[in-house]
């Protein structure tokens, strides 16, 4: 779809909500008819392989939401998951009956899962529908899009969080507190990377209008783990360079590497690179008194790291990182307490996507 045509989508979306285009940022706010459970249902929109492999497993252990039902468009997944899940005919939708959702109490949440140019779409239908969303990342392919999905999850009065499992993560939390409480004193610079060689030729991952390239998708998590581990927001790209090593894949510019330089308040410089050509998986942040050393920082299990203070290494198997995501995001919604990761964190993320994109093209430096 092109740019004209997304920007048409997001109106229709918008106005159809009741919504202007533009409003503040803020914590989301919990649906006040919200029926006390032990629960929450979760749908999940879309069956690929995070759905298939990750999510669902996952929530086989949660304790405080369950796998109520899916949406698909392939009707042998509906049929498969059915049987392995045992899922009621009245909880399985596709893209067409999707709204329909909104008459069903055993759905609380909406869990998109799809490739990143029908996260919008699918998260304003699920907030017009009065559920609770959870929308992977990438949370969006442009600024505009987040902004439309965090003001009809207000509108809505209801929730939008963000899957950024790190953020849940122990070893994620246990660098962020080091830095936060300058243990090693203040942070002076770092570097971060995130990437895994991507064998699949014909994937959205390679489809410029899906939302593919590397830096929305593994982009990212080097993206956070410079902000993470700063402890603050970067005000500018200073260079950017997006390339592809194999052209024939990624094709018209399509990065399928980006290297990236962010500059912080305090003049501290992050050097962030992410790949879909090898496998890379680190975060070293450089402090007064010592360097924080995570590797890996952004894997699904074994995540760990060390500094002059000691090591750090809470381990766990996988799918834990995504039933504790979604543990700690339904106790959320249930307490009405502030969500970890709200719409606003994936908007940040995105708007410093825009920005190293912006400087790749230009040469220039860019604000963020």
């Amino acid at each position: 779809m092109n740019t004209i045509n997304r920007r048409d989508t997001i109106k229709t979306l918008a106005i159809g909500a009741g919504l202007s285009l533009v409003s503040p940022f803020g914590l989301m706010a919990c649906k006040s008819e919200e029926k006390k459970k032990d629960k929450l249902g979760v749908a999940l929109v879309g069956l690929g392989y995070y759905s298939t492999d990750l999510l669902a497993p996952a929530l086989q252990q949660t304790k405080h939401c369950y796998l109520a039902g899916i949406v698909t468009g392939t009707p042998s997944k509906a049929e498969a998951w059915k049987a392995k899940y045992n899922i009621p005919d009245k909880n399985i939708y596709n893209y067409e009956n999707f709204d329909r959702i909104k008459d069903n109490p055993d759905i609380d949440v909406v869990y998109v899962v799809l490739p990143p140019s029908m996260h919008m779409e699918y998260t304003i239908r699920a907030a017009n529908a009065g559920k609770h969303v959870w929308c992977e990342k990438p949370m969006a392919v442009s600024v505009q899009e987040c902004q439309a999905m965090i003001d009809a999850c207000k509108a809505n009065n209801v929730t939008l969080s963000i899957g950024y499992r790190l953020q849940h993560e122990p070893n994620t939390q246990a660098f962020q507190d080091i830095v936060k409480g300058e243990k090693l004193g203040k942070v002076l610079g770092l570097d971060c990377a995130a990437g895994y060689r991507e064998n699949r030729t014909d994937h959205w991952k390679q489809k410029r209008e899906m939302g593919g390239g590397v830096i929305y998708d593994m982009g990212v998590y080097s993206i956070q783990g410079a902000r993470l581990g700063a402890n603050m927001e970067p005000v500018a790209v200073t260079y950017a360079k997006v390339y592809a090593e194999r052209p024939e894949i990624y094709k018209d510019g399509l990065g399928e590497v980006v290297e990236a330089v962010l500059e912080f308040p305090n003049g501290a410089i992050g050097n962030i690179k992410t790949s879909f050509f090898e496998n890379v998986n680190f975060l070293n942040i450089r402090c007064e008194e010592g360097t924080i050393e995570m590797a890996p920082f952004q894997a699904y299990a074994g995540n760990k790291g060390k500094s002059p203070l000691g090591e750090f290494n809470f381990p766990y198997e996988v799918p834990w990182q995504q039933a504790n995501q979604m543990d700690q995001d339904a106790l959320a919604i249930m307490e009405k307490r502030p969500l970890l990761v709200p719409g606003e964190e994936g908007l940040r993320d995105i708007r410093i996507v825009e920005a190293i994109l912006e400087s790749a093209e230009t040469g220039n430096r860019v604000l963020i």
